[in-house]
């Protein structure tokens, strides 16, 4: 629970996640996916791919999230860093890292840079992010790129926008950062992105599936779209 300063009056947010969708074929029956995309996720995830989850607040990345690392073998080792412990893994072998805001007196903070640098420390089969939103960007990519499997979520309106703000989030952590550097990782990095969207009745589905397939000249990361919700 975090503290804020409220004009009138005081406001409680509670985000619930339903303990009743932990699977891809939990999904499947609530109507997020066919059958055929939690396969062709499945195989995703069996073949080691580095994954982003992306979509808009409250379209079901979190709880796509952790239905795609339940997938994974059961002896695998599963590091998480989160700013705030959503991720609810059924699983036996998890390190669940949580990250800490600064007292008033300005101390005592951790940041998820920190904690990306210490749960490779861990040996995980899997380094997975809770939430890339600021500069640990590039501490992912930086893990990707050493070989250890990953998975985030991140918020844009679509898989290639998804790709571009992966691209420029690690700007923030210093001017010394060379964006030449960084979009060629991103393409090398991140395999799929998994879009979600959320339908005017609220109802969360995958909206489209795609691969990358190295970067562009204008800037951009070239994809290949292998599933978009309506075509199959």
């Amino acid at each position: 629970m975090r503290g804020f300063i409220t004009r009138d009056h005081w406001s409680v947010n509670i985000r619930k996640f339903a303990p009743q969708r932990r699977t891809l074929d939990d999904l499947v029956h609530a109507g997020a996916m066919p059958s055929g995309a939690a396969d062709l996720l499945s195989s995703i995830m069996a073949e080691g791919s580095n994954v982003l989850v992306s979509g808009a607040t409250q379209a079901g990345k979190t709880t796509l999230l952790g239905a795609l690392l339940s997938t994974r073998p059961a002896d695998q080792r599963l590091v998480t860093v989160e700013e705030t412990f959503e991720l609810a893994v059924a699983a036996g072998d998890v390190v669940a890292l949580q990250g800490r805001p600064p007292s008033l007196e300005g101390t005592g903070e951790v940041t998820l840079r920190r904690l990306v640098k210490e749960a490779l420390r861990m040996r995980p089969d899997r380094l997975v992010i809770g939430e890339v939103r600021d500069a640990e960007a590039l501490d992912l990519l930086l893990a990707l790129n050493t070989g250890v499997p990953g998975a985030a979520t991140i918020h844009a309106n679509s898989a290639s926008e998804a790709l571009r703000k992966l691209a420029s989030l690690p700007l923030l952590a210093g001017r010394n950062i060379d964006p030449a550097f960084v979009l060629p990782a991103v393409a090398a990095s991140v395999h799929v992105v998994v879009h979600c969207a959320r339908r005017s009745d609220g109802q969360r589905f995958v909206a489209e599936i795609v691969r990358t397939t190295g970067a562009c000249g204008d800037g951009t990361v070239r994809t290949v779209p292998v599933y978009v919700s309506g075509r199959g």
